[in-house]
C-alpha cells in the first residue's frame, strides 16, 4: 500500500530569468514513466532574432482551472492538493478546449494518442515526498520546489507571485513566478 506524504508546504517557483535554455528539464521530464517520452514542460525563445533568452512553461496548476471547466467530457481533474491532473484516457475526447482556453498556453494535444497532456507536477513523486524531476536538474535554478522560507532565502530581491491579470481576469496559481521585490501581481497584455 503507497502512502501520500504529499508536503502542502512546498510550492513550485519558477525564475525566468535563470532559464538558460539547456533543455535539461524537458529531458528529464521526457524520461518520467507516466510520461510516454513526451516532455510535459517546454522551453520557448523569447525573441530569438534579437535574443538567446528563454523562457520555460510549465502547468501553473490554476486555483479555479479553465482547462477543466471547458472539457464536455470531465477528464480534467484537480485533486485536493490543488493539483492539476492530465486527461483522463478514459474520458479525453481529444477535442482540444483545453488547449485552445488555457491562458498560459500549457496543454498540449498529442496526436498520435488524441489526448491531452500536460505538467501535473510530477504526482508521482511529488506524493511520495520527492521534488518534481525538472525542479532536481535545473542547473541554474530557474525552477525550484521547496518552502516559501527557501526561496526567499535564496532570492532576497525577489517574491513570488502567483496572481495573474489577463486583462479583466484575474486568475490564481499553485506554481510561483518570480517577480522584483514587493511585486503582487503579473499583468499580462
Amino acid at each position: 500500500m503507497t502512502t501520500t506524504e504529499y508536503n502542502k508546504n512546498m510550492e513550485f517557483f519558477v525564475d525566468m530569468q535563470r532559464c538558460i535554455g539547456c533543455h535539461s528539464c524537458e529531458m528529464a521530464c521526457a524520461e518520467c514513466e507516466t510520461n510516454g517520452q513526451e516532455s510535459m514542460i517546454h522551453i520557448h525563445y523569447v525573441d530569438r532574432k534579437h535574443t538567446v533568452q528563454t523562457t520555460v512553461q510549465v502547468c501553473m496548476h490554476c486555483e479555479d482551472p479553465v482547462c477543466a471547466n471547458v472539457c464536455p467530457a470531465d477528464a480534467i481533474t484537480k485533486d485536493s492538493f490543488g493539483v492539476l491532473h492530465s486527461a483522463n484516457t478514459a474520458r479525453c475526447i481529444g477535442c482540444s478546449n483545453c488547449v485552445m482556453a488555457c491562458p498560459f498556453g500549457v496543454p498540449k494535444k498529442i496526436e498520435e494518442a488524441e489526448l491531452m497532456m500536460k505538467c501535473n507536477m510530477c504526482y508521482d513523486r511529488t506524493s511520495a515526498g520527492l521534488k518534481p524531476m525538472c525542479a532536481t536538474v535545473c542547473p541554474s535554478g530557474a525552477l525550484f520546489y521547496g518552502t516559501r522560507e527557501e526561496i526567499e532565502e535564496k532570492r532576497p530581491n525577489s517574491t513570488p507571485v502567483n496572481k495573474f491579470i489577463f486583462g479583466q481576469e484575474e486568475v490564481v496559481t499553485k506554481v510561483n513566478i518570480m517577480m522584483p521585490k514587493g511585486s503582487k501581481e503579473l499583468k499580462v497584455h
